[in-house]
């Protein structure tokens, strides 16, 4: 019998994701990416490589891998690139005052999946009608992770979906809990420079992802579904954050 290494490798691949999946749950957007704002026309097109601002990148993507001798900094935006909800959350968590998980905090959980989901959604058209080329593509240097860096440079650097998620889940965290919003907010904003530092974003696209995360949340607020699980949320954090 003979079975081709394609076919074992779906075979191992599937298992990866049932596996993976199986852990977590998942959770549909409050609103579809169709109908959330089209930022291609709010935000302005990333700098050509003959600008200022372009100089600016390139300026900043030096100071980035300056930053990669930094162990304890190299360590946390490798951390900060995993492309994980639920890693986003446990990152972000270390600020918001309490652990947050599925079954300790249920609403928490539900309202961050959903609303963070239906808002880095937002990413997609930009993504897709600029396909800006990444730093390390466009320098011929791996990233901090350059067995990535293949399927990284099929996908369009502007803006960033990891600052996007960051911002947006920070947001959520700061409607549930403002007394912790400089702190979740200051590890968002770090978590956005990182991206510089890791190689796979210019600065110009980090700038832009906070403000495109903003549309995405504004959005978010017609959503009567929403609105209902996230004050849900927020009696669940008050509850548990009074019985301390």
């Amino acid at each position: 019998m003979s079975i081709s290494f394609k076919s074992i490798f779906c075979t191992l691949l599937l298992g990866l994701v049932v596996s993976c999946a199986s852990g977590q749950q998942t959770f549909d957007p409050y609103i579809p990416e169709a109908e959330m704002p089209d930022v291609v026309q709010c935000i302005p097109a990333p700098p050509s490589y003959d600008s200022e601002e372009f100089a600016y990148d390139e300026l900043r993507y030096r100071w980035g891998k300056r930053q990669r001798l930094d162990s304890v900094r190299l360590s946390r935006a490798r951390r900060e690139a995993i492309w994980d909800l639920d890693t986003t959350i446990v990152i972000l968590g270390e600020a918001f005052g309490m652990k947050i998980t599925p079954e300790g905090t249920p609403n928490i959980y539900r309202v961050l999946k959903r609303g963070t989901k239906t808002i880095e959604d937002i990413r997609f058209r930009p993504k897709a009608y600029y396909f800006r080329m990444r730093p390390f593509a466009y320098y011929k240097e791996p990233s901090i992770f350059p067995e990535d860096d293949d399927w990284l440079a099929t996908e369009g650097s502007y803006p960033s979906g990891h600052t996007i998620r960051n911002w947006a889940c920070a947001m959520l965290m700061a409607e549930i809990n403002p007394d912790a919003a400089e702190a979740v907010f200051a590890l968002a904003w770090n978590a956005g420079e990182n991206r510089v530092v890791s190689g796979c974003h210019w600065q110009s696209d980090i700038d832009a992802s906070r403000p495109v995360a903003s549309i995405g949340y504004a959005r978010l607020q017609t959503s009567r579904e929403f609105r209902r699980d996230m004050a849900r949320a927020q009696r669940e954090f008050h509850r548990i954050n009074s019985s301390r």
